[in-house]
């Protein structure tokens, strides 16, 4: 009531963001995910992966789904089918929450196209975070795998199984002749299910975008940013980026252009601040996240544990990795001072984000009214029933 221009002007910065990116980027690999469940895929890749994923991460073999769609696609996919995994108990209660825990990570799209070119304006830069952002990310998921071995010991575990592509074909045959849903059905329901997801990921999106404005506008970011400027003084970060970091705990995107904008000696704490968000979440995203796995038995401590733990790693691999992948590069190609990025690797991201910009909200109207077509078609023959 307040501030009445400024929360209108947060909610359509958030509702942009999430029509023009998030759900054009998102929508493709749900749906894709849940018809690959449906039809057994998962498990065929699950007997594939299951001699990697148990020793190293000490889930099943489907879990390799997870992990993967989780990178490709981004926040919050890994949740979104972990938890599609638990439901169709393919994976216990405790593997469903060490999986979670490694799956839920950025894009290479927001990474290369948002914060490296779009941001930063160096997709080199990008390399380096991306590289840390999934080296960090898997280091979790070894950690996570002690999580839980007492309760796990008093459940019937999974014997070890060798690689088989037989079997492999066997366990998908059985997982499609298990569902007794018609392919029509079977795709119907894989479009609302991402649908109704991804109305519910804006919903957060938008939120927390004016609660971050109103956060700031009523002092409470600005005086959480000051008490941090200690352990920045201690850490040797500039005190500049004590407001933008703040912002990015609660929204990634509006915390890593802050940060992006600050002038500093070094771009070293930059970077290392924008890994730590990203491996955060941002509790936008945590509570997508919490959101999603709030209709099963999967408990959100483990994640939000992890989530410190990925930010930490994150900020110990890109010191280590900054000059080996950011300023050698930088040397070797002599770009120190050119602002915007020449071609290669930095216009194709870019390329692909302007594209999702332009096609995305006529996508997303189009997709809605499916999906209302959809839910009205299926309840006017309930009601013809």
């Amino acid at each position: 009531m307040k501030f009445p221009d400024q929360s209108l002007e947060a909610s359509i910065r958030g509702l942009n963001m999430w029509w023009e990116i998030v759900f054009p980027s998102l929508l493709p690999f749900f749906v894709t995910a849940e018809l690959l469940i449906g039809f057994g895929v998962v498990s065929f890749i699950g007997v594939l992966f299951e001699p990697i994923m148990r020793p190293l991460f000490n889930v099943p073999g489907e879990g390799s789904f997870a992990w993967i769609m989780g990178m490709a696609s981004g926040y919050p996919s890994g949740a979104k089918i972990s938890t599609r995994l638990r439901e169709e108990e393919q994976i216990t209660q405790i593997e469903a929450e060490r999986l979670l825990s490694f799956t839920n990570a950025s894009s290479p799209l927001f990474i290369f196209g948002a914060i490296s070119v779009g941001f930063f304006h160096d997709a080199k830069l990008g390399i380096l975070i991306a590289v840390s952002h999934y080296i960090s990310n898997a280091i979790v998921g070894v950690c996570m795998r002690f999580y839980g071995r007492k309760q796990e010991e008093k459940q019937i575990r999974r014997s070890k199984q060798r690689f088989s592509i037989r079997r492999a074909f066997k366990e998908m045959h059985n997982t499609r002749m298990n569902d007794p849903r018609p392919f029509g059905e079977v795709f119907g329901d894989a479009i609302l299910h991402s649908i109704q997801t991804l109305v519910m990921v804006g919903g957060f999106i938008i939120l927390f975008s004016v609660i971050t404005k109103l956060l700031f506008l009523i002092g409470v970011t600005p005086f959480i940013a000051q008490l941090m400027q200690y352990g920045f003084n201690l850490l040797t970060i500039p005190i500049d980026l004590g407001l933008p970091f703040v912002s990015g705990l609660f929204e990634i995107t509006l915390g890593t252009q802050m940060i992006s904008l600050i002038s500093t000696e070094t771009i070293l704490p930059k970077v290392m601040l924008v890994s730590f968000i990203l491996g955060f979440n941002g509790f936008s995203v945590q509570a997508q996240v919490s959101s999603i796995i709030a209709k099963t038995d999967i408990r959100f401590t483990p994640y939000f544990i992890a989530r410190i733990l990925h930010g930490t790693f994150a900020c110990l691999v890109t010191l280590l990795l900054f000059k080996p992948l950011y300023l050698s590069k930088q040397a070797h190609h002599n770009i120190d001072h050119i602002p915007v990025v020449n071609g290669g690797e930095g216009d194709y991201w870019q390329t692909i984000y302007q594209a999702l910009q332009t096609i995305g909200p006529p996508l997303t109207i189009l997709c809605l009214g499916i999906s209302i077509l959809l839910l009205y078609k299926r309840s006017h023959k309930q009601d013809a029933i």
